[in-house]
């Protein structure tokens, strides 16, 4: 989740150009290793990753910084304070404002978990979801999903979907609702060109609805009568505390669009150049979520069981994924003169397009291997053209692989728990909240690749060949 201005990025790049090219496929080892640590520990070791998985995110971290350092002197400390500088302290700020906003809103009802009733909460968060970002839209509704099955006994799948729609593909329509598409909007996307989307995520979202609701009704009919009947005690009526917080929510919304229509000039932090809207932009999202804990009654954070290990756990463990995941995004950059260079060339449909950005966004960050991938296209039809028109010309000749590259990006970050950052906040408040979730492979083993990947491949047929 990067929010790039084009002039800082084209800053850094002849610089990032060789050292992405000088490095070896071999030094994202200590990315892989804490991937594995995420995946493996929660399942050998619990009660120790419960403890210290800050101390592990931390160890992976050093394992990658200090022989960066060593080898590369000032190029390596640069990239990594360019990293958390741009990236990752924006990305946080981001995350929290829209989690502390959101868990402000307290959606009170006698809310039955019917197969139904949950399908139509899915529904909402997907269309939530590029009006006010994944990550807004995940947080608004978890908390009631997992209120309205708590009787249920069978209720992980829900979630899971809920990963897939909410936190996810309903992000697609608009650069408002994940981070790839908001940098392509920087970039010269027109605003509104990501509704020719439409179609593609109707589709998709779709036909996973549609599976949603033939699984649900099954493990519905095998639920004890005791959870298919209302709950006992008076009923709640539908109504929502809080509501106070979306003038918040939209002042994050406005912020952030601010920075992609506002350019004032750059600042130069700690030898980064960072541009002064970023700053800004970052400035109004931090007063949202200080106003929203100021104004917010502590009752309703008690009753929404709103707590801040889930943020946590995201700040910490992406402190050490944004750090190792440096030299893959230098690899990537350099394009053809990278370690990656075979599968730069080999990508020349929209086919793999979509696959490949998909792939590589189910793993890294989503927004650069956008970019990589943007930069790939509008080299091989329009080499030599300014990046701005050569994108129009792109959408007016060959829009299929802007719409490959767009989509591949944002669904396919549903396949892991680290492909955007709200799966990995969903499945901490649902474990919070009692919901035993799969670890990081189980997950993959049995949902996202039984389940999405098929979805994906219809899609590939349906729209890209």
């Amino acid at each position: 989740m990067i929010f790039l201005h084009p002039g800082a990025a084209a800053a850094a790049e002849s610089t990032d150009l060789i050292l992405g090219a000088s490095l070896p496929l071999w030094s994202v080892i200590p990315f892989i290793g804490i991937l594995l640590s995420i995946a493996l520990f929660p399942l050998v070791a619990p009660e120790f990753w419960h403890h210290h998985f800050g101390k592990v995110s931390a160890f992976w971290a050093l394992v990658f910084a200090v022989p960066f350092v060593m080898v590369h002197h000032g190029e390596a400390m640069h990239e990594i304070l360019h990293i958390f500088i741009s990236d990752y302290i924006p990305f946080i700020i981001l995350l929290w404002a829209l989690f502390t906003v959101a868990g402000g809103i307290l959606i009170r009802g006698s809310f039955n978990g019917t197969p139904k009733l949950n399908a139509i909460f899915l529904l909402i968060g997907t269309l939530l979801a590029s009006v006010i970002g994944t990550t807004g839209a995940a947080m608004l509704l978890i908390r009631p999903v997992i209120r309205a099955n708590a009787r249920r006994k069978h209720k992980v799948h829900t979630i899971v979907f809920f990963i897939f729609l909410v936190a996810n593909i309903g992000g697609s329509l608009t650069p408002l609702g994940d981070p790839p598409l908001f940098i392509g909007f920087l970039h010269g996307v027109p605003f509104f060109w990501t509704f020719h989307l439409i179609v593609e995520t109707a589709t998709t979202a779709g036909i996973l609805l549609l599976l949603y609701f033939a699984l649900d009704t099954w493990f519905w009919k095998k639920e004890t009568g005791e959870a298919q009947q209302p709950a006992e005690g008076p009923t709640v009526k539908l109504t929502i505390d809080g509501l106070h917080n979306l003038i918040f929510l939209g002042g994050i919304i406005g912020g952030v669009l601010l920075s992609g229509v506002w350019h004032p000039g750059y600042v130069n932090i700690l030898g980064v150049h960072h541009a002064i809207e970023n700053l800004v932009r970052d400035g109004i999202l931090v007063i949202m979520g200080l106003l929203s804990l100021a104004t917010t009654s502590k009752k309703i954070h008690e009753d929404n069981a709103f707590t801040w290990f889930p943020i946590k756990e995201v700040a910490y463990l992406f402190a050490g994924i944004f750090m190792t995941i440096v030299p893959a995004l230098l690899i990537l950059r350099a394009g053809e003169q990278g370690a990656l260079a075979a599968l730069i060339k080999a990508v020349d449909d929209p086919a793999r397009y979509f696959w490949a950005t998909g792939a590589l966004s189910s793993f890294l960050d989503n927004t650069p291997t956008y970019m990589t991938f943007l930069s790939s296209s509008l080299g091989r039809f329009f080499p030599g053209v300014a990046e701005n028109q050569a994108i129009h010309m792109l959408i007016a000749k060959n829009a299929i692989f802007l719409k490959a590259i767009s989509t591949g990006a944002v669904y396919m970050g549903a396949n892991t728990y680290i492909g955007n950052a709200p799966n990995f906040m969903v499945r901490s408040i649902a474990e919070e909240n009692g919901v035993e979730m799969p670890s990081f492979f189980g997950y993959m083993l049995k949902y996202s690749i039984p389940i999405l990947i098929p979805t994906f491949i219809l899609a590939t047929f349906l729209f890209f060949l």
